[in-house]
């Protein structure tokens, strides 16, 4: 298993309409990169956010093939990671880190 920077290891949050109902229950959910494992993630988490993280659930997205004007297209697949956090602390994505 490759080792990655704490900053590699988290991509970009996950945005949409289903993530953000999950913040009623503290979660928040990103993606990250397909060679981390639950403890790079949650190491990388704490120490960017200054969070205490509980449980991450991970899902591998698979990708698929599309056709874009009448061409065949690859779109990539991505893993992506719902983070649950200690009772009472969240991560506000709206402003940035």
């Amino acid at each position: 298993m490759k080792k990655f920077h704490y900053l590699e290891t988290i991509i970009s949050p996950n945005i949409t309409e289903k993530s953000t109902s999950l913040s009623e229950f503290n979660k928040v959910v990103f993606k990250v990169n397909t060679g981390a494992n639950k403890k790079a993630i949650k190491k990388s988490i704490e120490k960017i956010f200054k969070v205490n993280v509980i449980k991450i659930n991970t899902i591998n997205i698979k990708g698929k093939n599309k056709l874009v004007r009448n061409r065949k297209a690859f779109k990539a697949g991505y893993k992506k990671a719902i983070v649950t956090l200690k009772k009472g602390q969240s991560i506000d994505l709206a402003t940035g880190i």
